[in-house]
Formats: C-alpha cells, sequence, structure tokens
C-alpha cells in the first residue's frame, strides 16, 4: 500500500517550509495523486513483464499469463511451465529468467515479501538479489507498494528532470546530484519524488 494522500501532504508541506521552490510549485501545480500499488511478489513479476516492451505488449503478455496460470499466478505453477508454454505467453528466454529467479525465492522462503527488512538499504539489497531487479526497481516497489516515506529514486530521469524544473537549474541533475539536493528532506523524499514526477510535464510550472 503506497503513501496515502494525506501522507503525501504531510510531507510535501514538511518539505515547502524549508525549502521555498517546493512550496511555490506545490502552489502553482498542487498536491499530487497517490501513486498505489498492490504488496507482494504479482507486483514485482508484473515490472518484469512491462521491463523493455510497451504498455499494450506488456498488457497482452499479462493477460495471457492470467489465461495460463490464473489471476493468482502462484509461484509454484509459473515454474512448472516449460520453456514453449510461457514463449506462448509473450516471455522472452531473458523474461523466464528473471521470471524464474523471483520465484525461486520466494518459493525458497528467501524473500518474503510480508516481512522485508525494515531497513530501506537493506530491503533493496534483497530485492535486487532478484535477477533483472535493479535498485530502481525495488526503489518504486518500496514507495509504490509498502509506502515507504523516505524512498528516493534518484537515478530515475524523470525525478531528477522534475526536480531540475522545481528548483530552477538551468541542466536536469546527475543521480549524486539529485541525491546530495534532496538529502536535507529527509525522512519526506517519498512524497517529494512522486511530486517530482506530478511536475515533470506539468504546463502549470
Amino acid at each position: 500500500m503506497g503513501l496515502s494522500a494525506k501522507q503525501i501532504k504531510s510531507s510535501l508541506d514538511a518539505v515547502a517550509a524549508q525549502e521555498p521552490a517546493i512550496a511555490r510549485a506545490l502552489q502553482a501545480a498542487g498536491y499530487p495523486e497517490p501513486r498505489i500499488r498492490d504488496r507482494g511478489y504479482v507486483t514485482l513479476l508484473r515490472a518484469i513483464v512491462g521491463q523493455q516492451v510497451s504498455v499494450a505488449a506488456a498488457a497482452s503478455m499479462w493477460r495471457k499469463l492470467e489465461d495460463e496460470l490464473g489471476p493468482d499466478i502462484p509461484t509454484a505453477d509459473l515454474l512448472a511451465r516449460d520453456f514453449d508454454t510461457l514463449r506462448a505467453c509473450g516471455l522472452s528466454r531473458q523474461k523466464q529468467g528473471y521470471a524464474r529467479s523471483l520465484c525461486e525465492l520466494v518459493e525458497a522462503g528467501a524473500i518474503d515479501f510480508d516481512n522485508l527488512p525494515a531497513d530501506d538499504e537493506e530491503a533493496i539489497a534483497l530485492l535486487t538479489q532478484i535477477k533483472g531487479i535493479g535498485r530502481w526497481t525495488a526503489e518504486i516497489y518500496l514507495l509504490f507498494a509498502e509506502g515507504r516515506p523516505d524512498i528516493w529514486p534518484a537515478g530515475d530521469l524523470a525525478v531528477q528532470a522534475g526536480l531540475g524544473k522545481i528548483l530552477g537549474l538551468e541542466q536536469r541533475p546527475t543521480e549524486k546530484e539529485t541525491r546530495a539536493l534532496a538529502e536535507d528532506w529527509r525522512p519526506h523524499r517519498g512524497a517529494t519524488a512522486i511530486f517530482t514526477w506530478h511536475c515533470y510535464n506539468n504546463p502549470a510550472l
């Protein structure tokens, strides 16, 4: 469960109180809507399916997987399917490898989505043990599915561009610069990230 509208407002108000540029952008663009995903393995599987393909292609693959395995897509059932069956659902050899890595870790009890480490960096390190899951995907999961309040995906190009727009920077900040610029906004960086996406293509700014 992601951050609620109330949590987002409270966090952004706290950041705006110390950063005038955020306060001005809030006044112009308003508060962003919550971004919420379901907690659990299926959300990360869906991220794997959607990697490097169009939204339409990802949706088509997902429908075929649900038709084959049911809406819950149990890990054991996916692991029991052979290459050709999953290929018929649209999954390339690489995507199948990533999906099997995820399912195997869940089946082995190595990852418990109901009990991920409370420390954000430890949780990111655990999730990135899954083949095909990088830091960005792990951060997005923790922000949208768990509602962790201080997740700051500094490597996200839209976060960088949105932050640059809010702060009036001449160039999009690098990942390192984006991380440094938000350091004083702890522990409210999750809502701030959502706000940067909200501002990225917002005509009000």
